[in-house]
């Protein structure tokens, strides 16, 4: 009974790991998908917003012509292994809990991770400890994450500074031509904003429709497959009230007689998934989410902005 008990509990814990994270819910369900023109294989410049390096495409159309070294395989080529974006820091947890507390458990606990916590209650009491901890650092982050200075809305959301100078295109490092720089307007800041409400909304409503409206046919596609896998687990995901914290402005260039511009977003909304019978399986209808990517955007020399790419933030 006692050894059925652990049991009991680490696949409890296992069960906490497996449940889908609030970050992958929402539209492009936190992968890096999408074409950047040229620069599909190159990392977009750090901004304000987003510091950190951006994850590389992991779905795209655009070939990569050339080998370049530190690079992403190009399209048809074999991707190596990448760990799946799920699971997040409870994975973690896990691996160590399962990993030190099993073996524990089920060769007799006298030498293992465990060793003095008192049998089942120690093991309990540490997955609770452990579950504080992550709930508690998920809190302060939230709090440092809103309590940053609140800009007004519109275009005065972006920060325009910071767009780097021109670069050779592709992935070739110094070769190849130059992109020529294009200039973003508030106008376009506006737009962008939109965009970012208008692809969650009709993400919300399964409206390939008004998708096909605001974003290319390759990320049309992608999301396609997102919403069918949502179907076919008998789930829906609402992202609703969308709010646009901060943005900036991280490179604009031209290129093949279409405009692109890569943009920074952090921003905040209510993120839930509901299974078939309307029971919250991930996500809070109350407790507002946030969340920060990269997206580009392109567009016909005099034309509309549409969603060309996605990209996760390290």
């Amino acid at each position: 009974m006692r050894r059925t008990s652990r049991l009991i509990a680490a696949f409890a814990v296992l069960g906490l790991a497996l449940t889908p994270s609030l970050a992958d819910a929402r539209a492009g369900s936190g992968a890096s998908t999408g074409s950047r023109g040229g620069l599909t294989y190159s990392a977009p410049p750090s901004t304000t917003t987003a510091p950190s390096a951006a994850q590389p495409m992991q779905r795209t159309i655009t070939p990569q012509t050339a080998p370049a070294p530190s690079q992403s395989p190009g399209f048809g080529a074999q991707p190596q292994p990448q760990m799946s974006p799920r699971g997040g820091f409870m994975s973690g947890i896990a691996g160590g809990l399962i990993g030190a507390g099993i073996g524990s458990m089920l060769f007799g606990g006298g030498g293992g991770f465990f060793h003095g916590g008192g049998g089942f209650g120690g093991f309990l009491g540490f997955i609770i400890q452990m579950a504080l901890i992550f709930f508690i650092g998920r809190f302060l982050i939230r709090l440092f994450l809103n309590r940053r200075p609140a800009m007004a809305g519109g275009p005065a959301m972006f920060n325009p500074g910071g767009q780097p100078a021109q670069r050779p295109m592709g992935n070739m490092g110094g070769g190849g031509p130059v992109a020529p720089r294009v200039e973003i307007t508030p106008t376009d800041f506006q737009n962008f904003e939109k965009l970012l409400q208008a692809v969650q909304a009709a993400w919300t409503q399964h409206d390939l429709s008004t998708l096909r409206m605001v974003a290319t046919p390759e990320m049309v596609s992608y999301f396609g497959e997102q919403l069918a896998e949502q179907t076919s687990r008998n789930e829906r995901n609402s992202v609703t009230d969308v709010k646009l914290e901060q943005g900036d402005l991280s490179e604009a260039w031209a290129e093949d007689g279409r405009e692109y511009a890569t943009v920074a977003m952090r921003f905040s909304m209510i993120d839930v998934t509901r299974d078939g019978t309307g029971r919250v399986t991930a996500g809070s209808p109350d407790q507002r989410g946030m969340a920060t990517e990269i997206w580009t955007f392109l567009r016909a020399l005099g034309g509309r902005w549409v969603l060309s790419a996605i990209q996760q933030v390290r």
